[in-house]
């Protein structure tokens, strides 16, 4: 009789370690993942300028809502300064408006358009429609400007 109960015990021990180890096994299993998010550097209201190598560039964006709206500054080596308003509206990161300047005592206004990458503004150019003062085809700008516009204090 004492093996019968000894054998039972051992039976009873070893089904009541087998049971703790599936609810070790369903505790582990549940654990959730963190997400972390990373914050997205996103273009802000403020100015952003290029200077160096004789020319100056600088645009202060004074609203962004459903338009972006700001004062760009062209001062290009050798070439005739000019002034003026921007409209336009930002798609993801790519800014396309109206700027509307003078030049030598003239007002004009041109389709321009700039990226917002790397926390830079970079300027893009592209085939003009037949007035010369819109883009032909918006899809295919190529934004290549070697003057970039960093984030600075506005004068």
């Amino acid at each position: 009789m004492k093996k019968s109960t000894i054998t039972l015990l051992l039976i009873f021990a070893v089904v009541s370690c087998k049971t703790k180890e599936k609810e070790t096994r369903t505790t582990e299993e549940t654990t959730e993942d963190i997400i972390v998010e990373v914050p997205v550097h996103s273009l802000e209201v403020g100015c952003y300028t290029y200077d160096a190598n004789g020319s100056k560039v600088v645009m202060e964006i004074t609203q962004i809502n459903d338009s972006v709206m700001g004062q760009l500054d062209y001062a290009l080596k050798e070439k005739d300064a000019n002034s003026g308003t921007f409209s336009g509206i930002l798609n993801d990161s790519v800014l396309i408006g109206n700027y509307t300047f003078k030049s030598e005592g003239v007002e004009s206004s041109r389709e321009i358009a700039f990226v917002f990458k790397d926390d830079q503004l970079v300027e893009g150019y592209g085939e003009l429609d037949e007035t010369g003062t819109a883009f032909k085809d918006k899809e295919t700008i190529n934004f290549t400007s070697s003057m970039p516009l960093t984030k600075s204090e506005c004068d």
